[in-house]
C-alpha cells in the first residue's frame, strides 16, 4: 500500500457503528472505555479450548489494506469464527467477518466464503455466507477509512441512541456539539 497504514479489521466494525467514533480513535488515540469493551477483553482473556480449533490467528494483507486477528479457526473446515458478546449480530459484524474470510483466503490460497458468528449472549453459532455484496461493502468501508482526514471529523450520526454507551462519548460530546448548533465538524448549522 502506498503511504497508508493497514487498517485493523476491528476498525471496520467501529466505522460502521459510527465514523466519528473511529475518527477519534484513529487521530486522537481516544478509545475510551465502557462496559462492552471491558467485557469483550475479558472474554478474550478467558477463552476456552476445544479440539479442532486454533485460536487467535493474526493475518494481514497489503492488497486489501487490512490486518487482524481471527478469534477462532475451525481447523477442519478452515472457517473463521468471530465471537460477539450480545444476543444478536449486526451488519457491521458480518462485514468484519467478511474481512477475516478474505484475509484467510489470501493467506491460504483457498476460497473462504463462509464464516461463523458466535454470540455469547445466546450461546449460538450463526453460519454466514459471504456474498459479493458483502465484499463490495467491505472495500467501500476500507476506502472510506483510508480517506478519513484528521482535520475534518465526520458529522454526528443520526441515531443518537448509539451515543449513550459509546466509549468515545466523552471526547465526541454529541449533545454539546448539537447544542452549540454545529454539525459535528465545527460548522454552524443554519437556524440554530
Amino acid at each position: 500500500m502506498e503511504d497508508k497504514d493497514l487498517i485493523n479489521v476491528n476498525s471496520l466494525n467501529q466505522y460502521l457503528y459510527c465514523p466519528r467514533r473511529l475518527w477519534y480513535q484513529k487521530f486522537y488515540d481516544t478509545t475510551g472505555n465502557n462496559y462492552f469493551l471491558t467485557d469483550g477483553k475479558l472474554k478474550h482473556e478467558h477463552k476456552g479450548e476445544r479440539g479442532g480449533w486454533t485460536e487467535e490467528i493474526y493475518l494481514e494483507s497489503e492488497d486489501l489494506g487490512i490486518h487482524g486477528k481471527i478469534d477462532i479457526m475451525e481447523s477442519k473446515e478452515n472457517i473463521p469464527v468471530e465471537r460477539k458478546r450480545g444476543d444478536y449480530y449486526r451488519q457491521n459484524d458480518v462485514i468484519q467477518l467478511t474481512a477475516y474470510c478474505l484475509l484467510l483466503e489470501e493467506n491460504t490460497g483457498q476460497r473462504v466464503r463462509t464464516g461463523t458468528l458466535y454470540l455469547h449472549g445466546t450461546d449460538e453459532r450463526h453460519r454466514i455466507q459471504i456474498t459479493k455484496s458483502h465484499i463490495e461493502k467491505l472495500k467501500q468501508i476500507i476506502q472510506k477509512i483510508q480517506n478519513l482526514d484528521p482535520d475534518n471529523p465526520p458529522p454526528l450520526i443520526d441515531n443518537r441512541n448509539k451515543c449513550k454507551g459509546c466509549s468515545a462519548r466523552s471526547y465526541c460530546m454529541p449533545a454539546e456539539t448539537e447544542k452549540l448548533g454545529e454539525d459535528g465538524q465545527g460548522n454552524l448549522v443554519e437556524g440554530k
